[in-house]
Order: structure tokens, then sequence, then C-alpha cells
């Protein structure tokens, strides 16, 4: 059976992860999450307290760190910081980070390096068109700013009871404009990408359908 790269791409809050980490279980694939890895490299630069217009003091920290996942968490030099970095601290700096060509070289280059076997599937805003612009499957995840910003909403106040929904949306929207408007990658749909937009869909009814493209490509079957 063919082995091929998934490529999710999309907005912050669409559930890019989630999809990723399900089908790349239900594929028997590789799971990793690109978004992570910007995350971990902000909670690096937050805990040196970097200065990000310094070129020499970002390329001199990239040199120092490590990233690779077990279970299918994030480990920065060996420690597993998934839940330091899920912090509204990074989720504010995280995407002036990733908009950083020397974060970006960085990163791209490890993704590139997990997708040399294929079966994999990767989530991130430049999978599709920068690091795996040949994947055979490329799905823009998409879904409403009203959706996004609860879906946000309730995954924060989990750990932080006082952040407000109006502090999130204006989080959401300001990572958005960064991300679309960055010179180096900025998020855009692939033209050979396929559509899913999930706001009024369940779990199992994205991944039905993520699974059922995945399997066409796989089986040689895909007319789109």
């Amino acid at each position: 059976m063919n082995k091929i790269i998934v490529a999710i791409d999309g907005f912050s809050s669409t559930g890019k992860s989630t999809l990723a980490k399900q089908l790349a279980g239900k594929l028997g694939y590789t799971y990793v999450d690109s978004g992570a890895m910007y995350r971990a490299i902000t909670l690096y630069f937050l805990d040196k307290e970097l200065d990000l217009k310094s070129s020499t003091e970002v390329e001199d920290s990239l040199a120092h760190i490590e990233l690779r996942f077990e279970d299918n968490l994030i480990c920065l030099n060996g420690q597993k910081v998934h839940e330091q970095i899920r912090t509204m601290s990074v989720a504010n700096l995280v995407s002036e980070v990733a908009a950083l060509p020397a974060v970006r070289t960085f990163a791209v280059a490890q993704q590139q390096k997990m997708g040399v076997k294929k079966a994999l599937v990767m989530d991130g805003r430049d999978i599709g068109t920068t690091v795996f612009p040949q994947a055979e499957l490329k799905i823009y995840l998409t879904a409403s700013e009203e959706i996004r910003t609860h879906r946000r909403y309730d995954e924060m106040k989990a750990s932080n009871s006082l952040i407000t929904l109006s502090e999130v949306a204006a989080n959401l929207a300001h990572r958005d404009l960064i991300d679309s408007t960055r010179e180096v990658s900025p998020l855009r749909m692939a033209k050979d990408a396929r559509i899913l937009d999930n706001s009024n869909m369940s779990m199992d009814e994205q991944l039905f359908i993520a699974w059922e493209w995945a399997m066409e490509r796989i089986q040689g079957t895909d007319t789109h």
C-alpha cells in the first residue's frame, strides 16, 4: 500500500492538531504538531528573555535547541513541555517568533527530515505550501471566527479561569494577521488543497471525511 504525506493547514483554533492526531492514528501514521515546535521555541526564547530584534541572539539560541516528539508530545531539550507551551504568554508571542526567518528555516528543515519516509500527518500553516509542497493530500481546515474563538476560550479556561472571551478573540485576530501577512511562508491555501469547513461538524464527521480523502490517495482512486 502506498505511503503518503498528509499536510493540514489553517488558522489557529480550527482544530488542526485534533484532526491530524486522529487521522494519523487511524492510518497508523506518524503525527507531527508543527505548531508545538514553534511554541516550544517561543517558550525557550521567553525563558531566556531573548531580544527578538537581535538576529545574533536568535540564531545563537536556535543552536542550543533540540526538539523531538515522544508519545506525540513535544520535548524541548529533553523535557516534555506540552503544558508550558499552552500558556497565554506563549500564545501572545508565538506568531512573532514563527515569523522570524531564522526560526522558520530551523523548524522547516527539521520538519522536512521527519517526512523523508512518508507515512506522516503534519499540521501547521505552511505545511502544504512550504514544508511539503509535494504532499499527496493537502487539507485546508477552516471554521468561522466565532466558532474558533469559543474553541480556544474553552481550551484556555481550563488552565486560566480569569481569561476572558474578548482576550481570546483579540489574541486570535492578532495571530491571524501575523500568520497571513508575514514575509516568510505566510499562511496560504495551496492551490491543490481540499477545503474542509468543520464549523458545524463533529470530530467524528471531519475525521471520516479526511480519512476518505487519504484512502483515495493511498489507493490511487482520487479523481479530485
